[in-house]
């Protein structure tokens, strides 16, 4: 079964084919049965490939096949290669499995487009007949490119799926493109990520100029065989490939873009966010590792950013409005929790959590978009309200989401890897104090905006009527996350609540374990786990505290200037966008609006020159044919004497 591994990317990419080319000719039923079934299909494959992958491991602990050279020219011979291991199988079993999910909630979800049931803005009712195949054609080209991306066997495979999927988020999120604003979130998604795209293309140009080769394995052996630990060039390449790391997972200083990522279709956020784009940072760093433990500032540094970016992302959650903007900061937060704990060397950890996050932030945008769908369109959780009542299979699956999220002990999945990552930064030796002080902080905020969801949303006065659950198709991708959400954390239990220990024994194959300081025993474990266990459910707490609406605690401060003056600061992202806009944009279209008159002056100064030739030449135009023979004779003199000097 090994040898079907081509068909994953493959089966996706045909659905894809076939979508773009026929797609307009085929029914809605057909449209859903190509879009679902393509990346059903390599679910499916996916497993039958595991079969034989895991009966095999971990005596066989990789797999690589190779289709076609793709490139073999000046030294370089790049191949269409795929390669399997521990790592690629994680990934490649989520994007099938979970986007399968998603587009089976699609089906469902989008099935008015080009109609009046809440699932397209107002003004595209009965416009856009085409959507529908448009939209899974999308899907399954970033599904493909993606597997491209986690699959490919060397870097320039690897970075052409980077760049897929960056395309693939700019049609999707662009996808409603008759609105100026979605457009414009859509172009900045692009524009933005191409920042980190570059600095990526630039560090596999140092990568291949000093090593001679792009696969990811001997790129990371022959780096560790030639550069020193602290070694300038390693240096160099680990903070390009983090630039780029940035630039995709939305952290700082380049995150701007993904909130107003939240212009595409619901469905479209949950891949964005739980299956695809935003991690393909963590992956990168993660498949490169050697390269990162080569760079010890770079990787201090990945941590850093992840401890900033999963605080500011955390306190913009807390005012946002917008039920998918409030899910998009904490995408924000969570990615910064990776982050971290790819910083101080917790490699599995980070994967454990991306694991867990992918399932229930899944089921949160899925959720979100149920409440979305029974409201007509309506997003703004002010006027939502009571509707547990209404929709209690949403309010059931959003609450798990919300739990697991948070971090509610024992019974969740984001418990056990929150608490993997926090114990991990407690006892790295590359950590610090104040890193985990500010981790746990974070797990306090999350907790907050998770419920202030819950109570904003589902308790309360009704603001806006329902139309009713959605049907099966929509709810069955609820279900199975939610299910996912409670359960896939008890993969990994530490060693004070059982020491069930699966997910990282499976890892350390493709990743190195942690190396706990001295001091760090199971004492220190169950004081950390007892700390986290609180600091999330106070979380909570403290959001029934403010959010319940009879108390109405946060409008009275909210009524306060400063208070007032803060919240709109985190509102806007803590002034990011504002800062660029006056910093890089304004600059850059006064610079161009300026060029546009100089290049329009030196157009008519070409112009004024080519009429004053044309006047003088044509007094040479005489008719005389001797005059004429005697210039060619001249001119053939004059060649002849440059020839002789």
């Amino acid at each position: 079964m090994l040898k079907l591994l081509w068909l994953i990317p493959a089966l996706p990419l045909a659905g894809f084919l076939v979508l773009a080319l026929c797609g307009g000719r085929l029914f809605r039923w057909q449209v859903a049965w190509v879009g679902c079934g393509s990346v059903g299909m390599a679910a499916v494959t996916t497993a039958l490939v595991g079969v034989d992958f895991f009966r095999a491991f971990p005596d066989r602990a990789s797999y690589r096949q190779t289709l076609w050279n793709w490139i073999d020219t000046s030294g370089m011979t790049v191949g269409v290669t795929w390669y399997l291991d521990a790592l690629s199988f994680l990934m490649v079993a989520v994007i099938t499995g979970i986007g399968f999910l998603i587009h089976l909630y699609s089906v469902e979800y989008m099935s008015g487009t080009g109609e009046a049931d809440g699932s397209a803005p107002a003004g595209w009712e009965g416009e856009d007949h085409h959507g529908y195949p448009r939209f899974f054609a999308y899907m399954n080209l970033f599904v493909a490119a993606m597997l491209t991306l986690v699959m490919a066997d060397n870097l320039l495979l690897l970075y052409l799926g980077w760049e897929g999927v960056g395309l693939c988020s700019y049609l999707l999120i662009g996808f409603w493109y008759r609105e100026p604003e979605y457009g414009a979130a859509a172009q900045k998604a692009f524009i933005v990520t191409r920042i980190g795209d570059t600095a990526f293309a630039v560090g596999l140009f140092i990568l291949f100029t000093q090593l001679k080769s792009l696969s990811i394995q001997q790129v990371q052996t022959l780096a560790v065989d030639t550069w020193p630990v602290g070694s300038n060039v390693a240096v160099v390449v680990a903070a390009l490939l983090l630039i780029g790391a940035v630039g995709k997972s939305a952290q700082l200083p380049l995150q701007v873009w993904l909130p107003d990522a939240m212009a595409g279709p619901t469905p479209v956020s949950a891949l964005i966010h739980a299956a695809t784009m935003v991690t393909a940072g963590v992956y990168l760093i993660a498949r490169m590792h050697h390269l990162f433990a080569l760079a010890p500032l770079v990787q201090e540094t990945v941590a850093v950013i992840g401890l900033l970016t999963l605080l500011l992302a955390a306190c913009s959650a807390l005012v946002q409005h917008d039920i998918k903007r409030v899910l998009a900061y904490s995408t924000m937060s969570q990615i910064g929790y990776m982050f971290l704990a790819l910083g101080v060397g917790a490699w599995s950890a980070a994967l454990f959590h991306f694991l867990t996050h992918s399932c229930f932030k899944a089921l949160l945008f899925l959720a979100a978009g149920s409440v979305i769908h029974s409201l007509h369109h309506e997003q703004d959780i002010f006027r939502m309200g009571g509707l547990r009542r209404q929709l209690p299979w949403t309010f059931w699956t959003f609450l798990i989401g919300a739990a697991a999220m948070s971090g509610v002990p024992l019974i969740t999945a984001g418990f056990y890897s929150k608490d993997w990552i926090l114990w991990s930064v407690w006892s790295s030796p590359l950590s610090h104090q104040w890193i985990w002080f500010g981790a746990l902080l974070g797990t306090l905020l999350t907790g907050i905006y998770s419920f202030r969801l819950i109570f904003r949303v589902f308790f309360g006065e009704a603001h806006t009527a329902a139309s009713g659950e959605p049907g099966f198709a929509m709810r069955i991708p609820l279900v199975v996350l939610a299910f996912f959400s409670l359960t896939v954390g008890f993969l990994e239990v530490p060693h004070t609540l059982g020491h069930l220990s699966l997910f990282s024994p499976y890892l350390s194959h493709v990743l190195p374990t942690l190396e706990i300081r001295a001091g760090a025993d199971e004492s220190s474990e169950a004081f950390e786990q007892i700390a986290v266990t609180c600091s999330a459910l106070l979380g909570i707490g403290l959001a029934a505290v403010l959010f319940l609406p009879r108390l109405n605690f946060v409008e009275r401060c909210a009524d306060i200037p400063a208070g007032h003056a803060l919240a709109t600061w985190w509102k806007n992202g803590w002034g990011f966008d504002r800062l660029y806009d006056r910093l890089i944009v304004q600059p850059w279209l006064h610079l161009t609006r300026d060029s546009g008159e100089l290049l329009d002056h030196g157009s008519k100064l070409l112009v004024i020159g080519a009429e004053s030739c044309h006047a003088w030449l044509s007094h040479t135009q005489t008719g005389r044919v001797r005059w004429y023979a005697a210039t060619v004779a001249v001119g053939t003199l004059m060649l002849l004497g440059l020839f002789a000097l």
